[in-house]
Order: C-alpha cells, then structure tokens, then sequence
C-alpha cells in the first residue's frame, strides 16, 4: 500500500494532513525522480485552482524544487488539462497541478505530470515515496550557485485558449446559430475565468454561474457534483445545453435542454458515434472503467464497437488507450480522455466536442443522447475493518451472496465490490432494471459484508 499517494495523487486537508513540510519534501523528491535522467536543470511547471490553501502549498512546492535546483513557473489559477498541455507545449521537464478536483475547500492535492504532459505511473509515485522515506532527501539540496530561480508565467495559459481556436473555431462558426446558448458552471473553480476567454473567442453564446470564488466556495452546491444549480438554470433560461465543470476543470459533466443529465458513458457512446461516422475512432473501441454503465456496454455491442474496461481512474484508462493505440476514453463521472486533442481528461475539450457535434447535426441534445440506454445504478457503502476489506472473497456467505445475485442479473445486470483505496469501506454496485429491487440487494449485500467483515 502507497503511503501518500491515491489513486489520483496525493489528497488531504490543507495545512495539517498536508502540511507545508510534507509539501516541501513531496517537491524535492519528485523533482529528483522525474529528472533524474535529465542532462540539464530542471523546468517544471505549477498550476493551481481557486482554494484558499493552494498559495500556500504552492509556496511550500516552489521552495522544494528550487532547493532541489530545479527552476519553476508558476502559472497561477489554472484548469489541470491546460498544466498538462502546457508541460508539452512548453517543453518543461515536468509539471505540478495543486488541486483536490471535486473536494470541498478544506481538501487540497498534489497531482504530478511527465514531460509528456501525462500523469505519472504508479511506479513513479512509489519511488518519490521511497525517498521522502529514505533519509536521503536532505542530500538533494544544490549548492548556493545552482538554486532554482521562480518566474510567474500566468501568460502562458493563452497557448491553451489557441490551442481550442485551431481546433473549434472555424467548425463551429460554420454551424453556430444565435438561438443556440449554453449555460456554463465552473464550480467556483479553476476554469471561472478562461472559460469565458475561450467561449467568448469561438462565439458561442453562454449564461455563466459560479464564477467568482472567494477561496472556500470551490464546488460548494455547484459544479459537476451538484447539478442541481445548472439543471435549474438550463430549464429557466431555455438554454440549448448546460456544462459543468468540477474543481480543476478536468471533468465536465452535461445537461440537455430539458433539465436531464448527460454522464460520462452517455458522452463517451455519442462521441465514439461520431467519430466512427467520420472513420476516426481508432481501432474501433471505447476504453472506460469497471464502474461505466452496462448500458454502455450493451450499447457497444449493439454498434459494432469494442469495449474495454480497465480498474477506476482515469490514469489507467490512459495507461489502456496508450498501450493499444485508442483514441477514445473516460468515466462515467465526466473524466473523458480525446487523445488526438490532450493527453488528459479535459473539461473544456469535452464540452466543445460535444458542441461542436450538436450544431453539426442540427439537433437537440436530449436527442443525440437517445442511442444509449441507462441502467439504474445503485451504490451501497460497507463499513468495515480496514484490515479486513480485502478478504471479501474469502469468505463463504459474502461469496455465495455475490454468486447467487449474479445468478439472477445475468445479461441484464451486474454486481461490482470495490474496496476503497482510502477509507475502511467496501463499495457494492449493482446495476439492473428496477432500481427499487436493486436498491434491496446492494443494501441487504452491503450488509452482510460489514457484519462478516467487522
């Protein structure tokens, strides 16, 4: 088991959990790790969103890689998609993202990316652990003369914004129609103000909300985990598709123009549709999580299309579509990786996909979204003994319960445990016809589980 590191970095609350001293040796060993095999001082960049601690942490992350003898740019309050563009454009030898994504403000994180602009492996990650760990971090220190300097390069984002006018701008002013709005929500978070920036260039008329944070209002009842907000406004205003984003702007999450959800497997199927229309979905094939939907799945099959799946995280998914050459994919949860644009889930990117697809068509977005068929998912969490979580499928009754269940769901549903890689549960999903029944068995299953595993 890592000891800092998750399944999406390292997370914890600001200022104590991760503390400017933890911060400070994260940076010194990262640098040391991810430029070990470099002949020159390092360039690496950091980007934050909107909390209150990220200057903090980002002063803490600084000081380590100029210790270190690294040299940094700072970018400022910045989407994670743009930090991963810009370590590639750039040419840097690495970057920082400090955010905790969907979290509440009191969260903050350190998520790493290679000079690739991709987040680094596991392995990368254990062996930055290994060194906080080692005693060795205090003899990564430069002599006085090879201090890293700091720069603020906050101009740098506006290679991200052209990035998006040579890729959209003349498609989309080739369908774009004025009766055609869309309401954005940026969750309070790091893409409150290129948002605007970016739609304003492509002309695309927008209504904005949650765009003026303070520090502690980052995806506080807003943004792609409470969509209650955008729902409403969307069906208020009459707006053709709402958008949004969470925290650092790496998922985005849809509204049609009826006040209805567009998840992430419904995003992936309308555009693994399209680009198969257009002969470009590589090798015919979605990749996504164990989590996606079985909708997405039977959808999948019934279009001719390859589905993989691969553990959750959107890091694997990447892992996957490098490994075999896919071109195509995500998570339900709005992560949707478009490898032939960023290496990276991107918010932005995928709002923009998705419009640029509906003016082409001409058509609504609760329409285009009619091709797939969503299961009603249920998910139940078992408190357990954290020593115990992953011995779920030693033990006789738990297994039996399993097996009998999917026995009865076959083809038209399906049972997933997960242990949870950071708190002493264990997660039970099952997906089938009737929420209520389901509903039942995933609670009655995760009960079972937390007796036999207390």
């Amino acid at each position: 088991m890592r000891k800092y590191f998750g399944t999406d970095g390292i997370r914890r609350i600001a200022n104590t959990e991760l503390s400017p001293e933890l911060v400070y040796k994260v940076a010194k060993a990262g640098a040391y790790v991810l430029s070990k095999h470099t002949n020159h001082t390092p360039t690496i960049l950091i980007g934050r969103d909107t909390r209150i601690s990220g200057t903090l942490i980002e002063s803490a992350m600084t000081a380590g890689f100029l210790s270190y003898g690294a040299n940094v740019k700072l970018l400022g309050v910045i989407p994670t998609p743009a930090v991963a563009y810009l370590t590639k454009k750039m040419n840097a030898d690495a970057s920082v993202v400090i955010s905790a994504s969907h979290n509440t403000f009191e969260f903050n994180g350190i998520k790493y990316f290679s000079n690739k602009g991709m987040k680094i492996p596991d392995e990368l990650e254990e062996e930055i652990e290994e060194i906080i760990d080692s005693g060795e971090i205090e003899k990564l220190t430069a002599e006085s003369h090879k201090i890293g300097v700091s720069e603020i390069k906050e101009e740098y984002i506006n290679e991200y914004v052209k990035f998006f006018e040579n890729n959209f701008k003349d498609d989309i002013n080739k369908n774009n129609k004025k009766e055609f709005i869309v309401g954005i929500d940026t969750a309070n978070g790091a893409t409150y103000k290129i948002a605007e920036k970016i739609f304003t260039n492509l002309g695309i008329n927008y209504k904005i909300i949650n765009n003026n944070p303070d520090g502690i209002n980052i995806n506080q009842n807003c943004g792609s985990t409470h969509l209650e907000q955008i729902k409403k406004f969307v069906v208020d205003n009459k707006l053709s598709l709402g958008i949004a984003y969470d925290g650092d702007g790496d998922r985005c999450l849809l509204i049609d123009e009826l006040g209805n959800e567009i998840d992430g497997d419904k995003i992936l199927a309308v555009f693994s549709k399209y680009l198969k229309e257009k002969n470009k979905l590589n090798k015919n094939t979605i990749v996504a999580t164990v989590m996606s939907n079985l909708g997405l799945n039977k959808y999948s099959q019934e279009n001719g299309i390859n589905f993989v799946q691969t553990k959750v995280g959107d890091r694997y998914v990447l892992e996957e579509m490098l490994k075999n050459g896919y071109n195509l994919g995500g998570e339900q949860s709005g992560h949707i990786i478009l490898l032939d644009y960023n290496p990276a889930g991107d918010g932005i990117l995928t709002s923009l996909m998705m419009i640029k697809i509906l003016l082409e068509k001409n058509i609504n977005a609760s329409k285009i979204c009619d091709i797939i068929n969503i299961y009603p998912q249920v998910l139940e969490n078992a408190k357990v003994d954290n020593s115990k979580k992953y011995t779920y499928e030693e033990n006789i009754k738990i297994k039996e319960m399993i097996k009998e269940l999917e026995n009865e769901f076959k083809d038209d549903g399906r049972v997933l445990i997960r242990p949870s890689g950071t708190e002493p549960l264990v997660r039970v999903m099952i997906e089938g016809k009737d929420k209520d029944y389901i509903s039942k068995k995933a609670k009655a299953l995760a009960e079972l589980i937390e007796k036999n595993l207390k």
